[in-house]
């Protein structure tokens, strides 16, 4: 098993990551809700559009156009939907995953949108890149599911530039997705993952202990599914989402299902 670093092939010796990778080869993430042929501009726009209404609140928390002339990393960019909206303001973007099969659509997302990126299989917890080298590192939902979080939170840091920034999220343990996943007992997504892990706010921040300054701010509240159908659905769709988005923010937002954190090296 071998991953590419510098478009060399090196040996992928961990089994655990070996496991990751396949997994993710088959699991393109939000693939079942796209129609259109694979790899067309048709069908990233559909997973464009499925994960910004998803994911509504992404753009209001991570302003895109901030980073014009910023050189970044997306650790786990998988088809690169979000690296698309960095690259279009003028970031400077690379994107690397473990998983092949992402890699392959991420550079045909940006070719068929005339993008400017590069790509690379890559371990995010072991980089070939050299200290100092990104003004911004972004890794959206890729710690809950990577072999060991604390090496690839100090590969961040070390391969981030002094003043730079890095971003993530995680899923909140504490949560209100957690809750409805006990009571109605349905699955989560990618819970199936030969990782998957949450973490309590605390947690988190000490995950975030090795930065100089950090934020995190709790996230994604609930909307309404797509991907579920029959009562569960309706009840959820229809009664639970209007009723959790009538009670005051101030109550609910520490059990947002997701938890972004903005971390600073000096």
């Amino acid at each position: 098993m071998t991953v590419m670093i510098n478009d060399k092939a090196q040996p992928l010796n961990d089994q655990k990551l070996i496991e990751i990778r396949d997994y993710w080869n088959e699991h393109i993430h939000d693939l079942e809700i796209a129609t259109e042929p694979l790899g067309s501009l048709g069908f990233f726009n559909q997973l464009d559009d499925y994960r910004f209404d998803k994911l509504h609140y992404l753009p209001k928390v991570v302003d895109f156009s901030s980073y014009k002339g910023k050189k970044m990393l997306e650790i786990g960019c998988g088809a690169g939907i979000d690296l698309v909206r960095f690259a279009r303001e003028g970031a400077d973007v690379i994107g690397i995953d473990l998983a092949e099969v992402s890699i392959d659509l991420a550079r045909k997302n940006f070719a068929q949108r005339n993008l400017q990126g590069e790509f690379h299989v890559m371990d995010g917890q072991a980089t070939a890149f050299e200290d100092n080298s990104f003004d911004v590192v972004y890794a959206h939902g890729v710690l809950q599911y990577t072999a060991d979080a604390p090496a690839m939170m100090r590969e961040i840091y070390r391969v981030l530039k002094p003043g730079g920034e890095a971003i993530f999220m995680v899923y909140n343990r504490i949560s209100w997705l957690n809750f409805m996943k006990n009571i109605v007992k349905v699955d989560l997504e990618h819970e199936d993952a030969p990782v998957f892990m949450t973490y309590s706010i605390k947690e988190f921040k000490t995950l975030l202990n090795g930065f100089d300054r950090v934020e995190v701010v709790p996230e994604r509240f609930p909307v309404k599914t797509k991907l579920h159908k029959g009562l569960k659905a309706f009840l959820y769709n229809n009664i639970f989402v209007g009723a959790f988005n009538i009670l005051p923010k101030a109550l609910v937002r520490p059990f947002g299902w997701h938890l972004m954190a903005f971390a600073y090296k000096k």
